[in-house]
């Protein structure tokens, strides 16, 4: 599995924790994250307010479409719903 490039901050509370430790809590992170960070699930957390349109985009085909555009049209906004 190729290691992805990303900056993660993890907080230990125990001190005695040695580098083999942090090295497998990472891989596991990363893992984690690899199977959890799709298309899909992006799609399932997020929706699209278009105020030209007056409308709500939740489907996922037209989210999807807009979320892999470099930016979003003026007055498109990319909303999470949690």
């Amino acid at each position: 599995m190729k290691t992805p490039n990303r900056d993660l901050l993890v907080l230990v509370k125990d001190e005695f924790a040695n580098e083999q430790f942090m090295e497998q809590e990472l891989e596991q992170l990363n893992e984690l994250l690899f199977h959890y960070e799709t298309m899909d699930s992006f799609c399932t957390a997020h929706e699209v307010f278009d105020i030209n349109k007056y409308k709500i985009i939740r489907s996922h085909t037209p989210l999807s479409q807009i979320a892999r555009r470099q930016e979003l049209k003026p007055f498109q906004f990319l909303i999470n719903r949690n």
